[in-house]
């Protein structure tokens, strides 16, 4: 088998069966399915078991979050690649035999992402250079291979052999961070991480958590990002990156709240106050 292809849905009804229907018309390699359902309140388990046979479906009894959901299906894949992909993201008819063509030839690259679009069909940033926080801790990171530091886990491609050694993704990141941390334990690990130009994918992005309010959103990218601090950082360099960011916070609220009592009218002011006033209270809690 060429590529296992692991899917994690949250009440994904409404995208996953475009999602399972590209990766169905993949052409050029040979691939098996997994869909493991996080207990979604919608039929999205039902319309996997039901409409697609061909996949393999593990329905959970609670929202165990994305990495440990990714993690169920490892040990039964048996692709010599496997690929990571969102219910909402639908990869192009050649895209995984273009990611896999790609592997094949650049065995230093452990992982790597798939190129991603919006729906209508513009450039959607899914590579990072620099790792959270990083200008605080870079002499700690030490000589790292390669210059991408991460890749969106939308879409992406990483060695079978390689991610089981690791143990998968780490299981504390319950959702965001997790592909950061991923990538980060790779180049640790020796191998550079990619970006594929002629694999396309198109990802809605968000898909899982529209149903939240803002607020909760900001507060989960926030703890994932000290989590991640903790993870690999001194206590130094967590402590400076922490107060970095409450006082970048503290100051677009204060500008924004004088805005507000100035009249001014600045598109999206009271999204952006409840973001930085959620991360704000975030890094209050969490010293």
């Amino acid at each position: 088998m060429d590529v296992s292809v692991i899917i994690v849905t949250y009440n994904s009804a409404g995208v996953v069966r475009e999602s399972l229907n590209a990766v169905s018309a993949s052409c050029g390699c040979t691939l098996e399915a997994f869909v493991v359902d996080n207990c979604s309140s919608d039929s999205c388990a039902q319309l996997v078991r039901h409409d697609f046979p061909w996949v393999r479906l593990l329905a959970n009894d609670r929202n165990r979050g994305f990495g440990a959901a990714n993690n169920q299906a490892l040990p039964l894949c048996t692709g010599r690649y496997i690929v990571f992909l969102n219910p909402d993201a639908q990869v192009k008819p050649d895209a995984i035999k273009q990611a896999v063509a790609f592997m094949d030839q650049n065995r230093s690259i452990g992982l790597a992402g798939l190129r991603m679009l919006f729906p209508d069909g513009s450039p959607q940033d899914s590579v990072s250079y620099r790792y959270p926080g990083e200008k605080y801790a870079y002499k700690e990171l030490g000589e790292l291979p390669g210059s991408i530091a991460a890749v969106m886990g939308a879409a992406m491609i990483v060695r079978s052999d390689l991610i089981k050694l690791l143990k998968g993704f780490d299981e504390d990141f319950f959702l965001y961070g997790e592909d950061q941390d991923l990538c980060l334990r790779i180049r640790k690990a020796g191998y550079l991480i990619g970006c594929i130009p002629d694999a396309v994918v198109e990802h809605i992005g968000g898909h899982s958590e529209n149903s939240f309010p803002s607020g909760d959103v900001w507060r989960k990218k926030m703890k994932a990002e000290l989590l991640f601090y903790r993870k690999h950082y001194s206590k130094r360099a967590f402590s400076r990156a922490r107060t970095a960011n409450l006082l970048k916070c503290r100051w677009r609220t204060a500008c924004l709240s004088f805005a507000r009592c100035l009249g001014v009218q600045c598109g999206g002011l009271e999204a952006k106050m409840t973001k930085y006033r959620t991360i704000t209270r975030t890094l209050v809690e969490e010293k």
